[in-house]
């Protein structure tokens, strides 16, 4: 995706020279003549570089950075001084400008200065999404099943198609953000990968999360704020647990997949993103379109490519290979020479149904290198209740340690502990527990 350049200077034919040559390696530029327009340009469209002239009609451009810099922190200036002006050079590096250039300004070294400032951001972007990929652990295995071999066959067809929703559904644990991930690598990877847990957002929060918000929409924006949709323009927006999406929030959602088209909180500049939408849900949205929890027509624009990712128990030729490559992961991850799995713990791994499917099958392997000390794995964690000796405690029940406490305190535990349980998804926990979402946020936020 081209970057994005704001030309700030009051100079209109060095300023159409400038944009055209820009414009010619590559930049998309904007052009304002003034910190009026510029502030206009910047409302409607954030700008990944700014090249600000000092002297405008209607003020410093020096005196405007503490402004452009508060309302984007992350993008660099580019300050235009006067020529042989140092002291005022040395004042723009200090109120936070990336470089600065001297007047008459040359254009080939504007283009220079220029094309250094957007490597530094694709740099940047790059090591964003190597931690981002390291930290989601969106590696996948090659299949062998069938079902699974035609789910991800049905992604590579999707691939071609990058603006049209996905609707990846299965069972808790089965994968979806590594298959999101997947599809995001099979589109070329352009763009930022960016997951969003609907259920982890707070309700007053998720709209500006999601679609970004402009200074003094609510009490605390005190500066515009990209949201979510925009950083993800040109990849992928993974909305999982799409289920969780407040009533508003559906209709907002269900106007950007239609038109591409959204509006920051409290903007009224209409903003665009090229953002390919993936949902994911364990939950039958059906059901909730039936029982009026979930907006039909949203339901029908977010399927429009449906993709059923099958529990571990139906992909049992998967499982040995994919617990070799966790295992490889892990070893690495932990700094533990690669190890293999004893023949008891292969009959093991195949006889166990692993009901939270592959997030079960990978924390079973972590918990066994980190116990088992041999140069194989058994997995003696993986036999029935009924087997010799002390029969396991089940890994998600609730125990509390140490001497009696006090009840509130036991209460305050517990719904952490069925937070955990539910990966965090703090409205299907609240209904678990039988509590109204505010009272659920009091006990979880009580000390």
């Amino acid at each position: 995706m081209s970057t994005h350049l704001l030309l700030v200077d009051d100079d209109r034919t060095f300023a159409s020279l400038a944009a055209s040559v820009l414009r010619h390696e590559g930049f998309r530029v904007t052009l304002a003549h003034s910190l009026h327009d510029a502030r206009g340009a910047m409302s409607r469209e954030a700008p990944d570089l700014v090249v600000l002239d000092r002297r405008l009609p209607d003020g410093d451009g020096i005196d405007f950075l503490p402004e452009l810099r508060a309302q984007l922190p992350d993008t660099p200036v580019l300050m235009v001084t006067a020529h042989g002006d140092i002291a005022s050079a040395v004042e723009a590096i200090q109120a936070g400008a990336r470089d600065y250039l001297s007047k008459p300004v040359e254009l080939d070294d504007l283009v220079l200065r220029a094309r250094r400032a957007a490597a530094d951001l694709q740099l940047q972007e790059r090591l964003r999404q190597a931690e981002s990929e390291l930290g989601g652990r969106r590696r996948l295995s090659r299949p062998h099943s069938p079902k699974m071999l035609a789910a991800l066959q049905m992604l590579e067809r999707i691939a071609k198609a990058p603006r049209s929703p996905v609707l990846l559904l299965g069972e808790t644990g089965v994968g979806k953000e590594v298959i999101a991930r997947h599809l995001h690598a099979l589109q070329g990877g352009q763009g930022s990968f960016v997951h969003v847990n609907c259920a982890a957002l707070p309700a007053t929060m998720v709209e500006s999360e999601l679609f970004g918000h402009e200074r003094g929409a609510f009490t605390d924006a005190r500066t515009a704020r990209r949201g979510l949709v925009e950083v993800a323009a040109g990849g992928v927006l993974f909305l999982d647990e799409v289920g969780e999406l407040p009533p508003g929030l559906q209709a907002k959602l269900l106007t950007f997949l239609d038109k591409g088209a959204f509006r920051r909180l409290g903007g009224t500049a209409e903003l665009s993103s090229s953002a390919r939408v993936v949902t994911a849900t364990n939950r039958d949205l059906t059901k909730e379109v039936a029982e009026g929890r979930f907006r039909e027509d949203l339901y029908f624009r977010l399927s429009v490519f449906r993709v059923d990712i099958p529990p571990l128990r139906e992909r049992r030729e998967d499982l040995l290979p994919l617990a070799q490559s966790l295992v490889a992961e892990l070893c690495a991850e932990l700094g533990r020479r690669p190890v293999g799995f004893s023949r008891a713990a292969q009959a093991r791994l195949e006889r166990y149904p692993f009901p939270g499917n592959v997030r079960e099958l990978r924390n079973v392997l972590e918990r066994a290198l980190v116990l088992e000390a041999g140069p194989e794995l058994e997995l003696a964690s993986l036999e029935p209740q009924g087997s010799i000796g002390p029969p396991a405690m089940d890994p998600d029940a609730f125990v509390v340690a140490g001497p009696p406490r006090a009840l509130q305190e036991v209460e305050r535990l517990y719904v952490r502990h069925v937070l955990a349980l539910l990966d965090g998804r703090r409205m299907e926990a609240a209904r678990a527990l039988g509590l109204s979402y505010p009272t659920f946020l009091r006990r979880l936020e009580e000390e």
